[in-house]
């Protein structure tokens, strides 16, 4: 094919999971039940580590921004697919696909810029206990969490500039459940050598942070599902299918229980709210 450089590109097609009909209202419960607990749990562990005055330490304030984050990757990719399934309708106009690509590597990178800061914390609270508190300070904690989402922000832009120098042909279905961006890169007939050469460089680079970092159990298992959705991206749309819902919807709806849910503190923050909200019940009941 010869590129479409003067093809004005204004749309492009979501396939998803499958095309046979009978399974469109199975894939919708599914993942629409799977959504809303990936949201509930997350909330949870924010307003846990936000109103019990004994979690404002650096470790939940990291994980309640991991909360915050595990909720955004889910809500950029999942309701768009709910909506594409109920209404039938595949359509993505291409700023739609762009916006949900940036906003996409935002949130999952920042999710792993997060989890090699929270394991520079597990260090810090394991090989420097005594002077814990006095490196992982609310001002260095701030700061993290800004370089994280500066990063983020940065990487994405590029990966969006480099995107929108492309030149795309007439065939325009993406073999995905939303715009994933080396799907929308393989359908480029400009050249995308550049393109491919940063994924690739991210991927290495991302490799040598789940070797660093594998001796923290609570971040390895995290880094090593990124690293499998990355590599399957290099493959082929069927694995990359599959590695991306192990990230956008199983991993942010086990996350809570893997880092927060079965952890003491969280489970007696969580205890006092719902005993004070039964109270609350109760004595409002009783009032004529």
């Amino acid at each position: 094919m010869e590129p479409g450089n003067d093809i004005q590109i204004s749309e492009f097609l979501l396939l998803g999971f499958s095309q046979e009909p009978g399974l469109q209202p199975f894939l919708f419960g599914l993942f629409l039940s799977m959504y809303l607990v990936t949201v509930l749990r997350n909330l949870l562990i924010i307003l846990a580590t936000i109103s019990d005055s004994h979690l404002h330490t650096p470790m939940y304030f990291f994980l309640s921004n991991l909360s915050f984050a595990d909720i955004c990757v889910t809500s950029t990719t999942i309701p768009k697919m709910l909506m594409n399934i109920q209404t039938q309708n595949k359509v993505i106009t291409y700023t739609a696909c762009l916006m949900q690509m940036y906003f996409f590597i935002l949130f999952a990178g920042f999710e792993n810029f997060l989890l090699a800061v929270m394991a520079y914390d597990r260090f810090v609270a394991i090989c420097h206990p005594l002077h814990y508190m006095v490196i992982m300070n609310p001002h260095l904690c701030g700061l993290l969490v800004l370089a994280s989402w500066t990063v983020s922000a940065l990487y994405s832009l590029l990966q969006i500039f480099m995107v929108v120098r492309l030149s795309f042909c007439t065939a325009l279905e993406i073999p995905h459940f939303f715009c994933e961006l080396n799907q929308v890169i393989q359908l480029a007939c400009s050249d995308s050598f550049l393109n491919h050469m940063v994924i690739y460089f991210t991927v290495a680079l991302l490799g040598g942070a789940q070797g660093k970092y594998k001796a923290f159990s609570t971040c390895a298992s995290h880094l090593i599902c990124l690293l499998i959705l990355c590599s399957a991206a290099t493959r082929n749309s069927h694995s990359s299918a599959t590695a991306s819902v192990m990230y956008t919807v199983v991993t942010p709806m086990l996350n809570p229980f893997i880092y927060s849910l079965r952890n003491k503190d969280i489970k007696r923050a969580l205890g006092i709210h719902l005993l004070w909200g039964t109270m609350k019940g109760q004595f409002f009941k009783k009032c004529p």
